[in-house]
């Protein structure tokens, strides 16, 4: 199985992008890994609605085909650890080749990028940065590939 994981932006911050390493890398033991880095589209004016509306495009370009979209919104159903263990292992059983993972940017997703999601997911209730949602994500799939594989958790 292939994990693919497609966002909105650099990841600017050093600290953050040291853990999103650090996570991808343990996950990587797992699953194949690739990391799609989108540009910001400030570049279409600072219409807020705009720029969503260009980087859900981006994201549409780059998730066309992909089996599995599961796309991470505020406006997403919480999953706890255990059931996104559940929901990858399930996919995993199925043969599905590829799941990816999608985040919008300072904006959010776009609803054409929801719509077309196989599952749209909240990390939280709360509102988070794209950088540290990234964190989350990274950190949380692969505590479900310790579930999964009955792993004790490494810190």
């Amino acid at each position: 199985m292939k994990l693919r994981f497609v966002w909105v932006g650099k990841t600017k911050s050093v600290p953050v992008r040291a853990l999103v390493r650090e996570y991808l890398d343990r996950i990587s033991k797992f699953a194949a890994i690739e990391v799609i880095e989108l540009r910001d589209r400030n570049d279409v004016g600072g219409d807020t609605r705009r720029i969503i509306d260009k980087e859900g495009e981006d994201i549409l370009s780059r998730t066309a085909g992909a089996p599995c979209l599961i796309a991470l919104d505020e406006r997403g159903r919480e999953l706890g650890s255990v059931e996104l263990a559940a929901l990858i292992e399930k996919h995993r059983l199925a043969g599905t080749k590829q799941i990816t993972f999608a985040i919008g940017g300072y904006g959010g997703l776009s609803r054409r990028v929801r719509d077309r999601a196989d599952v749209v997911l909240a990390l939280s209730r709360m509102t988070l940065t794209h950088e540290l949602a990234r964190v989350l994500l990274a950190e949380q799939v692969y505590r479900a590939f310790t579930i999964i594989h009955d792993l004790p958790y490494q810190k």
